[in-house]
């Protein structure tokens, strides 16, 4: 067998292992519209060694609705994902994909859905096209429809005029944008997105979501995408479930997670202990019960009005602050409020 032969069994392979449903194709009628396109009770995972990634976590996605979880590396964002696309099998609780239960009905929840993970599975062998009618004939859409869906996936995605070159001679985000194609072949009713911008330079990351949120326009699809990229939630999710160690920790619509946190934030450091010069300011009435320290430097949401004042009453109190500024809200305030950790840091 050659090389090319080899890579291309191997990626057919996996996909039928780790994901695919050859010839199986969830009945439209079978998981029913009145069910949420994925509804997940009390989901927990523990890994050998007793590592416990998920601890019961619960939450509903709508139909056509875009679901963001938003945590760092190793908060539990990709083993949820997992447990929900079958490759990753629950220690308790339950998840269903238009009312299939992914334990007890996985072929009929994979043919549901589909999902883009982290690591490429396209065959860089083969070229574009190749890949796509793989994918097709693996999942059983016939070729009298796969044909005119590839090609206007291609022309959605803005690939037709890469359609036809191997692979592996594609930059990062053509491959990325080819992955997202692939996935979108067999029309599945719910797509996962799991870090599918990481690794990619600020500019392709701008294109790739531009294309992402083109997909989200289109249909009733929906989309459930992992990030730990503030920018990605609030740009293309309806809600968001912040996730730390393994628990959701909030849940709601970006808009509704920042309007708790005031019209301004006021960051500045302080000398010496940032957690007693917060206790202060809040026994003297200036920072309120969303306001928080993370070493030294102090992060207080405010009105926009009480800015001022709220400068001179830290000069009142005898603090020495350096590096004072004022900003907008972000969604990484509400996980460093709620866990005391930057988003961008490992759990």
């Amino acid at each position: 067998m050659t090389s090319r032969h080899r890579s291309t069994a191997t990626a057919a392979a996996a996909d039928t292992h780790d994901y695919g449903a050859r010839g199986q194709r969830a009945p439209i009628s079978g998981g029913g519209a009145q069910h949420p396109a994925v509804a997940v009770s009390q989901l927990r995972k523990t890994y050998p060694g007793g590592v416990e990634a998920v601890r019961g976590i619960d939450f509903e996605v709508a139909a056509g609705e875009v679901f963001g979880l938003l945590g760092p590396n190793g908060a539990g964002k990709s083993t949820t994902i997992g447990m929900l696309t079958t490759t990753i099998v629950p220690t308790s609780g339950t998840a269903r994909l238009v009312g299939y239960d992914v334990a007890r009905e996985p072929l009929l929840a994979r043919s549901a859905s589909s999902v883009v993970f982290q690591d490429a599975v396209v065959d860089r062998g083969l070229s574009g096209r190749a890949n796509l009618e793989l994918h097709a004939r693996m999942w059983g859409v016939p070729a009298s429809r796969a044909v005119p869906r590839i090609a206007e996936l291609s022309d959605v995605l803005g690939l037709s005029d890469l359609i036809e070159r191997r692979v592996g001679s594609l930059s990062g985000g053509e491959r990325r944008r080819l992955e997202i194609a692939r996935a979108l072949v067999s029309e599945p009713r719910v797509l996962f997105l799991d870090e599918p911008t990481v690794g990619l330079d600020p500019r392709i990351r701008h294109e790739l979501l531009d294309v992402i949120a083109g997909v989200r326009g289109r249909g009733e699809m929906t989309i459930l995408l992992t990030t730990h990229y503030l920018d990605e939630a609030q740009r293309l999710c309806d809600r968001v479930a912040i996730i730390h160690l393994g628990e959701i920790v909030a849940l709601d619509t970006p808009a509704a997670l920042l309007a708790g946190m005031g019209n301004v934030i006021l960051e500045l450091r302080v000398d010496g202990d940032g957690q007693l010069a917060l206790d202060l300011l809040k026994a003297r009435g200036v920072a309120g019960s969303l306001a928080f320290a993370i070493g030294s430097t102090l992060t207080l949401p405010l009105e926009q009005a009480a800015v001022g004042e709220t400068l001179t009453a830290i000069d009142d109190a005898g603090l020495r602050a350096g590096a004072v500024s004022t900003r907008p809200p972000s969604l990484d305030d509400v996980y460093l409020r709620l866990t005391g950790a930057p988003l961008g840091a490992p759990s």
